[in-house]
């Protein structure tokens, strides 16, 4: 087999990652002995150096315990760990989890003084749900709060961290979970997600319209309103983040990279695609004849998660090695939003032993001196 880093368009980057912003991700192991812990921790990637450090774990887990449908948030030099669905992995199977409960709990974790807090908890337990950041506010709304529901919720509610409170908002005019949280405009966006109506049973057309809609909040006049068709597809996106006053989107929660990014243009309430950002090794760094010459399987994906920098996208990925010793590579892809042309440049590979599964999607923090 070529070696890893031949197969990756690897290029000179025409200016310096930045120093000061690193990206916090949760991970838990993807499958394991009986003999270890899969409870979940946090790496800090750090662009300037494309470097992992492991740095802590989330406290209140017992062994085994991990959670799933939580968000990571970041305010200053903290990362909020928000609600979620807890579960027990049971050992030795990858798919194999024990749904135990649906939290409330929300901790902080300040990455300067490497300490953990516990803060005041949600005032509706509650996962799969909407999470973004607003005038250092955290805003969280829809989800499931049970784990035997079928359906989302429509609740919505305010953490001001000054206070350490949840205040709670309006409804949203729909129910809706696995929609995905941005602030864009000034206003908070819930976008997409299993959405119904309370009546949506007597109004079945209304169904896809839901999923393929978004509800924005408008703090000031404490109201929210449905856009239509502003998602369009009837399955939950993946993540969408707003970077220089526009949103970007790779993919959706089936398919988290389609193979490029794509734009959301509001005045046509459309995603078109991103001139130059088409880019085969986010699906698979490593080709597929090349793994059939050594008689193995085609590489998998373990996961992939997005975080903006400034005009940058940063992609954060992990797969699975063919071979009998059970390892992985994470690799760095990074895309300027602002390029005229091809924007896409790469960081070396790095591999390591294992296979770790993403918790939550990635947070970005700005340290300040």
């Amino acid at each position: 087999m070529a070696s890893l880093s031949s197969q990756l368009p690897l290029q000179p980057s025409q200016e310096n990652p930045p120093s000061n912003y690193s990206i916090y991700a949760s991970f838990c192991c993807r499958d394991a002995s009986p003999n270890t812990n899969m409870s979940i921790w946090i790496e800090c990637y750090s662009p300037s150096i494309n470097a992992w450090h492991r740095i802590t774990r989330i406290p209140g887990l017992i062994e085994n315990h991990v959670l799933k449908g939580f968000s990571m948030a970041s305010i200053g030099d903290s990362i909020y760990i928000i609600g979620g669905r807890l579960c027990h992995k049971l050992p030795g199977h990858v798919h194999d989890e024990l749904d135990l409960e649906v939290r409330s709990s929300v901790l902080r974790y300040n990455v300067r003084d490497n300490e953990w807090h516990k803060c005041a908890s949600l005032s509706t337990p509650r996962f799969d749900f909407a999470c973004t950041v607003s005038d250092n506010k955290i805003y969280v709304a829809g989800g499931k709060c049970a784990l035997a529901c079928p359906r989302g919720i429509s609740s919505a509610e305010v953490y001001d961290p000054a206070l350490d409170e949840w205040k709670a908002l309006p409804n949203m005019s729909t129910m809706r979970y696995k929609c995905v949280g941005v602030t864009w405009q000034g206003k908070i966006h819930v976008v997409g997600g299993f959405a119904e109506r309370d009546n949506s049973y007597a109004e079945r057309p209304w169904h896809i319209l839901e999923r393929c809609s978004a509800e924005v909040y408008d703090s000031e006049h404490e109201k929210w309103d449905l856009v239509l068709g502003m998602w369009q597809l009837d399955v939950p996106p993946n993540q969408i983040v707003a970077v220089s006053g526009n949103l970007f989107s790779s993919g959706d929660c089936l398919n988290a990279w389609k193979g490029h990014i794509e734009a959301y243009d509001g005045k046509q309430n459309m995603w078109n695609e991103v001139d130059g950002s088409h880019l085969e090794t986010l699906s698979s760094p490593i080709s597929t004849s090349d793994a059939t010459e050594e008689n193995w399987p085609p590489i998998q994906r373990l996961y992939l998660t997005m975080a903006p920098i400034g005009t940058h996208l940063y992609f954060l990925a992990g797969y699975r090695l063919p071979g009998e010793i059970s390892r992985s590579m994470s690799v760095v892809h990074v895309f300027d939003t602002s390029a005229n042309e091809y924007g896409w440049r790469s960081f070396e590979p790095m591999e390591e032993e294992g296979e770790k599964e993403l918790c939550s999607h990635c947070c970005v923090v700005r340290q300040t001196l």
